[in-house]
């Protein structure tokens, strides 16, 4: 992977968008009993938080959950498809305990309940050439994570691709199993998407905290935070982490 890219048909659907972009390298992603009980209390202290957005009664009104089902109203997707922060926080609405899975996922996870935003991360050796967000003409190759049969984008719809197929469908909706986080995975890149000027101070304290506890959980710095915009929708990996 060299770069991240937004293209103009991202900003053409989402004017006023910006894309949060950190990359990491020398993660250690193993599951260890020495962390485990304390990202538990994470996930837990992360779904008390995510009270704050679930002040409606009525699920879909709740503001974080409505201004994602109108931006999934803008472009072709898959029946169903939703962004992975209502999926959150509908679980954390329904009284879901979250258990954890590995250690990253569990910290991108509580960071996305913590504050309100769909947080993504894929493992950058296995992104081929430039990531790039935004529509494009269907029949991208794609096996979502946990499935046995491929389901290739749809034209029109916006995702996240790179040279051999998407990365993540229907914008954060879900991952492919090709470039999915594993235990061995120890480059990343993180990302967090914006379609309004409301979600971006949002968006901007948590990746800033995501960084914070990259360095806690896995003892690595991360690179500077970059925010793309329209007037400037690129972010290269620094070459010390290639």
């Amino acid at each position: 992977m060299d770069k991240v890219t937004v293209d103009p048909s991202f900003f053409e659907l989402f004017p006023d968008g910006q894309v949060n972009i950190l990359y990491a390298s020398g993660i250690d992603n193993h599951d260890t009993d020495q962390n485990l009980d304390d990202r538990r209390k994470l996930l837990a202290n992360a779904t008390k938080e995510a009270g704050q957005f679930l002040t409606n009664e009525t699920f879909r009104l709740n503001p974080v959950v409505d201004q994602w089902r109108k931006a999934y109203q803008q472009f072709k997707k898959k029946k169903g498809a939703r962004a992975s922060v209502e999926a959150l926080l509908k679980r954390a609405n329904q009284g879901h305990k979250f258990e954890p899975i590995d250690p990253m996922v569990d910290v991108y996870n509580s960071i996305s309940l913590s504050y309100g935003v769909p947080v993504g991360m894929e493992d950058r050796d296995k992104i081929k050439g430039t990531m790039h967000l935004g529509k494009v003409e269907g029949g991208q190759a794609f096996r979502p994570v946990g499935a046995d049969k491929d389901e290739p984008t749809l034209p029109g719809e916006v995702c996240w691709y790179d040279d051999e197929g998407a990365v993540c469908r229907c914008l954060n909706w879900r991952d492919a199993q090709r470039t999915m986080l594993t235990e061995d995975s120890t480059k990343v890149v993180a990302v967090i998407e914006s379609v309004n000027k409301e979600q971006i101070p949002h968006a901007n304290e948590a990746m800033d905290e995501l960084s914070k506890l990259i360095t806690k959980y896995f003892g690595v710095e991360t690179t500077q935070v970059y925010h793309l915009t329209k007037d400037a929708p690129e972010a290269e990996v620094p070459e010390e982490l290639r």
